[in-house]
């Protein structure tokens, strides 16, 4: 049970999910706006044209009234009239059907969406079973049965219109010419904006439909969101994993900060020369196995060097020993045991040169397994 619930689509879609949907083209449409914004768009259009009509029946008119006698220079002027008159009101006309195209574009998907996935050919748009499948899906009879209404509210409102203009058109017959054009411009006014109005209702409570819908479809699972969060941000174990090892690397580097003041005290230092540095106390007779004072590497190993060396501790360069000692020990414990005979070998060194002898740094042997390189990985793994 919890499984299939796991499965089931709750969620609603992060915004990742969204941009993807996008991208593949799946964007929110509606053809009720579309069919109310092109209708809007030519009423538009209409006030436009009455806007300008004197001037443009000005201009066509000037078009073919020309004078004989220069031809070429009348020929030039109707070309370039031409030309000036489609580009004004072509850009004029065009206007209001970019703007309205903008907007109702951006109402839906959030700006102008091109995508080539979805340009992209799709054998299932051309097969008959999917095809039939689209025809009788619930979504089919969803948009016939909106169909059915919308044409019925178009042909019940428009119906409405002329039975109360119906007395000024049968009366148009007695008037004259204009004043029966005057009077079908009314009802033609009248009637395209009851139909906006009957449009817009439409088209909203289908934009509210197909956002429901839109969503529906790409709605989730908390498997979903768990796997897409994987993703982005990486599984939560492995994101605990990384807060252990960064507060156990701050408390190691806080650790070897304070336990610096100790390094006076320190019978030896072991370098790497530069990278490693290792402090150690032995106290023959007394201490059971060496002890690490303090430790760090490349800033701390640095300080560690500087005050063994005003403190005139000796510091001998061993990389392998350095390594081995850092990644194997820690402050205030004793070293790895098997490293007692490598750090007895350069200790006995140390106390000999102390007394006067001079003599050659001994050959230190660590055992393979114990041989790091920089990083901390084993060198013979």
């Amino acid at each position: 049970m919890a499984e299939e619930s796991a499965q089931e689509k709750t969620e609603d879609p992060t915004p990742k999910r969204l941009e993807k949907a996008l991208e593949d083209g799946q964007v929110l449409t509606s053809k009720e706006l579309f069919v109310f914004s092109t209708l809007f768009t030519g009423f538009l259009m209409y006030f436009l044209i009455l806007m300008f009509s004197d001037r443009i029946l000005g201009e066509f008119k000037g078009f073919f009234s020309f004078d004989l006698s220069d031809f070429q220079g009348e020929l030039l002027r109707m070309t370039s009239g031409a030309v000036s008159f489609i580009l004004v009101y072509g850009v004029l006309f065009a206007i209001p059907i970019f703007f309205v195209v903008l907007f109702t574009q951006g109402v839906l998907s959030g700006g102008i969406n091109v995508s080539a996935k979805a340009m992209s050919f799709k054998g299932s748009r051309i097969n008959p079973l999917e095809g039939l499948k689209r025809m009788f899906s619930t979504k089919a009879l969803v948009e016939l049965a909106k169909a059915v209404l919308k044409v019925s509210l178009l042909l019940g409102t428009a119906a409405l219109v002329i039975s109360l203009y119906m007395p000024q058109l049968t009366t148009s017959s007695n008037a004259n010419l204009l004043n029966g054009l005057s009077r079908a411009g009314d009802v033609f006014v009248a009637l395209m904006v009851t139909l906006l109005i009957g449009l817009v209702v439409i088209a909203f409570l289908d934009v509210l439909w197909q956002r429901y819908q839109h969503i529906e479809k790409l709605k989730m699972s908390l498997q979903d969101v768990k796997d897409e969060n994987k993703q982005t941000e990486g599984s939560p174990e492995v994101k605990a994993k990384i807060r252990r090892m960064q507060m156990q690397t701050a408390a190691r580097g806080a650790e070897q900060r304070a336990a610096l003041s100790n390094v006076a005290g320190a019978t030896a230092v072991i370098t790497n020369p530069t990278h490693f540095a290792v402090a150690l106390k032995y106290e023959v007779g007394t201490s059971g196995a060496p002890t690490i004072l303090a430790m760090g590497r490349g800033k701390m190993a640095a300080d560690i060097i500087e005050i063994a060396t005003k403190e005139s501790i000796t510091v001998f360069q061993s990389p392998l020993l350095a390594r081995a000692l850092y990644f194997t020990g820690n402050i205030g414990q004793e070293i790895h045991e098997e490293l007692f005979s490598a750090v007895a070998a350069v200790l006995a060194f140390i106390f000999r040169v102390a007394k006067g002898e001079e003599l050659d740094a001994p050959d230190i042997s660590i055992p393979d397994d114990l041989q790091f390189n920089e990083t901390g990985a084993p060198l013979n793994g």
